[in-house]
Parts: structure tokens; sequence; C-alpha cells
């Protein structure tokens, strides 16, 4: 169970990094946004494939909930190994704040051109959000990602795993 998952954790990995690639470049150009979405929605069906391709190969066609479950946990867990290497290498080398600044910087053009009275509240509220943001190291950045990719994996896990699991067939011999 642990080399296939590590196996196709490196492949989902692999593909979350790509993913990973568009996110920056929809702050600036708006367009990537939609690849960016297109791909994080494809994530939950690539993993269901590789856990049915983990099923057929390594569980002869049979698989239970629990192993399908703790397979596709395991699965989501290297996939966020391997991408929290590329986060941290870009929070700590490529980023130099552009993902919190261009926030910033987008923030404030809402609230420059909203005219709804109570907005300095949440206006405080938001600048408060991003300054703890800001304060975040790279490896407490990618710490944060990396712990919730695991957890929205276990939670994707349980569909997956309701969907991939099937009980072996057994050949009647009395015929």
């Amino acid at each position: 169970m642990q080399r296939y998952a590590m196996l196709f954790g490196t492949y989902l990995g692999a593909f979350w990094i790509l993913t990973s690639i568009f996110f920056p470049l929809a702050l600036k150009m708006p367009f990537f946004i939609f690849i960016f979405i297109s791909f994080t929605i494809c994530s939950p069906f690539l993993a269901y494939r590789y856990t049915r391709i983990y099923r057929d190969k390594a569980c002869e066609n049979a698989i239970t909930f629990p192993q399908a479950w703790l397979f596709t946990v395991l699965l989501y867990m290297f996939a966020a190994i391997l991408t929290a290497a590329a986060h941290y290498i870009y929070f700590r080398f490529i980023d130099n704040g552009f993902i919190i600044n261009t926030y910033e910087a987008r923030i404030d053009e809402v609230f420059a051109q909203s005219t709804l009275p109570d907005m300095e509240v949440y206006k405080t509220q938001i600048k408060e959000a991003i300054d703890t943001l800001r304060a975040l190291s790279p490896i407490e950045l990618t710490i944060q990602l990396m712990s919730n990719n695991i957890f929205w994996g276990a939670i994707l896990a349980i569909p997956i795993a309701l969907f991939a699991m099937k009980k072996k067939t057994t050949v009647n011999s009395m015929q």
C-alpha cells in the first residue's frame, strides 16, 4: 500500500505543483484563475483514479472502505509533502511578499471604491489578517499549506473510498 501511495502521491504532488504555479499568475492575469480552479477541481478525480488503479492492480480488484480510505489519505499525505517542498522554495526564494502585497493592493482598491458606511470595520479586520499572514515565515506558511492539504485530503478520502471500494466476487463452483 505504501509503495503505491508514494508513487501515486508523487504524481498527484507534481500535479499540485503545476496547479500552484497558476495561482500567482492569476493575481496578475485573471485568465489563469480558471486554469487554477479547473486543476484544483480535477485533483479528487485523480485521487479516485489512482485509488482504483491501486484496487485493481495490488488488491486483486477488491478493496474495503478502510483500506481505500487509508490508501487515499496516504496518497494525499505524500502529495502534500512533495508540494510542501515546492511551496517552501517558492515562499523562501521567489515570492518576496508578492501574493500578500497583491492581495493588499486589491483590497485597498475595493475599499476605495466602496460607499458602504461600515466598511472601515471590515477594512481593519482584513488588514489585521494580512499583517498576521505577513508575519509568518516561509516554513510556517508551508506547514500551514501542507496541513491544509492533508486535512482536506482526509476529508475527500471518505467519498473517494466509498466510490472505490469493491467486494470480492465469489465464483460459484456448484455448476
